[in-house]
């Protein structure tokens, strides 16, 4: 999958960080869940423009991120010229064994061409005790979101790429890592971050191409066509109160994202 993930955030990662910034919230919980945090040094595999990265660097965590793609990593490193940026894959990082004492992967693992292979490799890397954060969404949450309405072949093409919870976990004991938790994640009202189901309870964003252009299923997923007659009827509904009616349709208790955490013994 990465020749197309390259190609397509090589593109849009100048312009990244105009809707996507670290959430408050959501790094909290990457902070909590880490084992020891100050301690040692951490990795952000598949950091992006390094959002998250600096958010937990400015809570006391020597953190490193890694990404394959160099405009992303360019960005990054406008933002903070002093971490340590590198360029790589989950599945080759350029580190030495041992070198981390947790990793963090924030809505990454569905990019990488071979889970399994990266999760051995991040074993590598990877301190004894040490552990893995996984922020992800599975299509059994997804198909649960309400732009299952408006945007069916996009949904259904962002489903497909998104691994089922069950299997990363399998993945994951494969490679060796006991579980720790598994944490569900509803969107909130004040998501700073704007990923894909970041407008649940907002709707007016999907209006708005600046956000669209910052997800990769609006970016890379949807037809001209599709997106044309998705947000017309978006409006429509809007404006006569129906888009209520279509909350309630796909009203879920599965949580929108989760968080896997797992430890290597």
């Amino acid at each position: 999958m990465y020749p197309n993930f390259l190609s397509k955030y090589n593109v849009i990662g100048s312009g990244y960080n105009v809707t996507r910034s670290a959430d408050a919230y959501i790094t909290g919980r990457f902070y909590a869940s880490l084992r020891s945090p100050r301690e040692g040094k951490s990795l952000d595999i598949g950091c992006g423009t390094g959002n998250y990265t600096i958010a937990l660097q400015s809570k006391g965590v020597d953190i490193v991120g890694i990404d394959p793609s160099t405009n992303m990593l360019a960005v990054a490193s406008c933002q903070h010229n002093s971490i340590d940026w590198r360029l790589g894959a989950a599945e080759a990082i350029p580190a030495l064994d041992g070198e981390f004492g947790n990793v963090i992967a924030m809505l990454t693992i569905h990019h990488w061409s071979d889970r399994l292979k990266a999760f051995r490799e991040i074993s590598r890397v990877l301190k004894p005790g040490g552990r893995i954060v996984i922020f992800t969404s599975c299509p059994n949450q997804m198909q649960h979101y309400w732009l299952n309405h408006y945007f069916p072949e996009m949904m259904a093409a962002s489903m497909r790429q998104m691994p089922m919870i069950e299997s990363v976990i399998r993945e994951l004991a494969c490679a060796g890592f006991r579980l720790i938790g598994i944490d569900s994640y509803d969107v909130r009202n004040d998501l700073t971050d704007l990923f894909l189901y970041a407008g649940k309870h907002r709707p007016t964003l999907y209006l708005d191409p600046d956000f669209r252009r910052g997800i990769s299923s609006f970016s890379s997923l949807v037809s001209p066509t599709e997106l044309a007659t998705g947000l017309t009827r978006l409006k429509k509904d809007l404006a006569t109160g129906d888009l209520l009616r279509i909350f309630e349709k796909y009203r879920s208790t599965t949580g929108d994202y989760a968080f896997i955490v797992v430890q290597k013994p």
